[in-house]
């Protein structure tokens, strides 16, 4: 028997660019649609890439995403819980990623990785064109004082709300996190049995979506015409919003917000930004 050959190239394959690699990090990270999102971000806009998801465990955070981008990995969306530990990560940092303390965006670049959070920028842009929310004057109230909360804090207080109320279970850890943009707009912490009454804007920035987990909705948390706005999306938010429903609020899952903080995301690793409104309307539609 003669030497072996090695096996042929077909043409297609030597003449096929490279594909960059990106993925979301998280934990859960199966029920996410951010692959098919980036998906139909790059059919549209003839952009060459390829998008996954990665399950990571409680404190493998740092090893993982390292592996990931020593591997020649280009960009990563990171989810909850591990928003703060790619703060950590992260070489270099935008202004809005260092004010809000937390990084949902990864970019590998010349020199080296830097971290965007555009959680802020994707909230706004559902509330304000999507759903058509006016903001300014208004009363909102945002549960929850992790890495999901911290990055849309500026943005909120941005749209110039009467008042700002963070509640968290832990209510100085609210408080810590008012006190960190206090010289933004007016702002105050407080613990979720102080959270007041007759807010315009309730957004659930908690995990208990996600993790299945009741949230109380009390008597008079809604103001009359109130909006009900749960981060998560899907079957994941569903309970919470039909409580806020109960008590007489519009309700809005987080399908938007995904949407529009992944154009953001997009438009930081390939320049360009995509059209989200086609997307937001077919993920709603499926």
């Amino acid at each position: 028997m003669g030497p072996r050959r090695p096996p042929l190239l077909r043409l297609d394959q030597a003449s096929r660019p490279p594909v960059d690699r990106y993925l979301v990090i998280g934990n859960p990270i199966a029920h996410s649609r951010s692959p098919e999102i980036h998906a139909r971000f790059a059919a549209a806009t003839g952009e060459a890439m390829e998008y996954g998801r990665m399950l990571v465990a409680p404190g493998d955070f740092p090893r993982a995403a390292r592996e990931f981008f020593d591997g020649g990995g280009a960009g990563a969306n990171v989810t909850l819980p591990f928003k703060e530990d790619a703060f950590a990560f992260a070489k270099r940092l935008t202004a809005r990623a260092s004010e809000a303390g937390a990084v949902n965006t990864l970019a590998a670049t010349p020199s080296g990785i830097l971290g965007d959070n555009t959680d802020g920028a994707g909230l706004v842009r559902d509330l304000v064109a999507n759903l058509g929310l006016r903001l300014e004057g208004h009363r909102v109230l945002l549960l929850g004082a992790g890495g999901a909360a911290r990055g849309v804090v500026a943005p909120l207080l941005a749209l110039r709300p009467a008042a700002l109320v963070i509640a968290n279970r832990t209510a100085a850890r609210a408080e810590a996190l008012a006190a960190l943009f206090r010289d933004r707009g007016p702002v105050t912490g407080a613990g979720l049995e102080e959270a007041g009454t007759g807010h315009d804007l309730v957004v659930n920035a908690t995990s208990s979506s996600t993790r299945g987990e009741p949230l109380a909705v009390p008597p008079g948390l809604f103001a009359p015409g109130a909006t009900a706005y749960d981060m998560a999306y899907g079957e994941a938010a569903r309970a919470w919003l039909a409580e806020a429903a109960r008590a007489g609020a519009r309700t809005s899952d987080g399908l938007g917000m995904l949407v529009e903080q992944a154009a953001e995301s997009f438009e930081l690793w390939r320049g360009r930004r995509p059209d989200t409104a086609g997307v937001i309307a077919a993920l709603r539609a499926a």
